[in-house]
């Protein structure tokens, strides 16, 4: 629950902005939904700051080398603001090529490259964001990323209204609270995770060793992670291409996706610290128990919250949008979603098991055959598909439809087995 939690509040960033936003017009809604694509994708394929981390971690911890896991943790938050760095001067410099890239009309492009600049800064506390809170999940500890991702949540919120509303400053204004907003939750997991280093008697200093094996072990999990951004985006170029309205739209339905998504993802979560921590202990039967529980609860949570987005589409859209046309496409392809998510949550727990396994590889692998099983029926989609309502409840059939079932068959194909399952820190 305190996973679920911790969760949550980040896909609420994005419904906050998203329904701030909303209220400036389709054309900033339009650019926030290319921006936040960007901006998601580059903090995503980072996103092995917090598995490999919590894997890491949990392993030396059921092994009871404690002292290993605290320094696992703090060579993982050094990478995470290393790396934050990286690609904050990247975006900001590359931000405007990025947009046109993905075939932005004027008027949207404009938003969309002043959210990227204003939240660029932000990165390094968002990848140090990351890396902490997959320590502090790798120690079992889900409590203290849930308080401060809670009070991000507020913080966030508070500012993206002064920000955009108040002060006027329009889609800049959006970008900026959550810069601030990730700086300051990055500084307080950071001082914790260092803590907990003194506490357990591990150094504060970066280890290179310990760099380098962070990206050793987070290379097959970024090359996976990258095969997922590439759907997403694939999923913004195929609504770009059919009218700002389809675009618009993806937007929204893309903030309800990513808070189910997450929703379920804190049983993945915690299915990635319980597996880590029995293999690291050596209890096979163990792990094959928490894996056949969290399955369940997780194609069963899917249903639930497919009930919830089919019967509440149409009242949901009106929350982030005064476009009727909007309105409408959102609320058919909510339809589409909910009728996903009982399969999402099967994929989503499936993923965690075989990342707290340490199974990157394998997931490396199967990512580029979901992606190749996904991209023709996205091309088909832009080609084919009419603009408008029909044009975005196509785009999301052949996401959610299409990719989540490719990587369900494959995900279930391995967890089947017993390749997965390695024991020891």
């Amino acid at each position: 629950m305190p996973a679920l939690g911790a969760l949550v509040a980040e896909p609420l960033f994005v419904l906050v902005d998203t329904a701030v936003v909303g209220r400036l017009g389709t054309a900033p809604l339009a650019g926030l939904a290319l921006a936040g694509t960007v901006l998601t994708t580059a903090v995503g394929l980072c996103v092995f700051l917090a598995y490999g981390t919590t894997a890491g971690v949990a392993r030396a911890l059921g092994a009871g080398e404690r002292a290993m896991a605290a320094r696992l943790g703090v060579d993982g938050v050094w990478l995470g603001l290393t790396l934050g760095t990286v690609l904050a001067v990247g975006l900001w410099t590359t931000g405007p090529a990025l947009v046109a890239a993905l075939g932005a009309p004027d008027d949207v492009a404009t938003h969309a490259v002043a959210y990227l600049r204003w939240s660029a800064p932000g990165l390094p506390g968002m990848l140090a964001v990351l890396a902490a809170t997959g320590a502090l999940r790798g120690m079992l500890d889900t409590r203290t990323p849930l308080r401060v991702a809670a009070a991000g949540a507020l913080l966030n919120a508070v500012l993206s209204v002064a920000l955009v509303l108040g002060l006027g400053m329009g889609v800049a204004g959006s970008g900026l609270g959550t810069a601030v907003t990730q700086l300051l939750m990055g500084a307080v997991l950071t001082r914790t995770v260092l803590r907990d280093a003194r506490r357990l008697g591990a150094t504060h200093r970066p280890s290179p060793a310990g760099l380098l094996a962070g990206l050793r072990t987070g290379g097959p999990l970024l090359a996976r992670t990258a095969t997922l951004r590439l759907a997403v985006l694939l999923a913004a170029w195929v609504a770009a291409g059919l009218g700002a309205v389809t675009l618009a739209g993806h937007q929204v339905v893309g903030a309800v996706w990513g808070l189910c998504a997450f929703a379920l993802d804190a049983l993945a979560i915690a299915a990635q610290a319980l597996v880590g921590h029995r293999l690291g202990a050596g209890d096979l039967p163990a792990t094959r128990a928490t894996l056949r529980r969290v399955l369940g609860w997780g194609v069963g949570a899917g249903a639930l919250l497919g009930i919830v987005v089919g019967v509440t589409g149409w009242w949901l859209a009106p929350l982030f949008t005064t476009d009727p046309d909007v309105r409408r496409a959102v609320a058919a392809a909510l339809v589409v979603v909910a009728v996903s998510l009982p399969v999402a949550g099967w994929v989503f727990v499936l993923d965690g098991v075989l990342i707290g396994a340490g199974d990157g590889r394998y997931l490396a692998v199967v990512g580029v055959v979901t992606l190749l099983a996904y991209a023709p029926v996205a091309l088909a989609v832009r080609s084919a598909a009419p603009m408008g309502e029909a044009g975005l409840v196509w785009s999301w059939a052949a996401f959610a439809g299409v990719f989540m079932l490719a990587r369900a068959v494959t995900t279930g194909l391995r967890a089947a087995g017993t390749g997965w399952m390695r024991t020891g820190a």
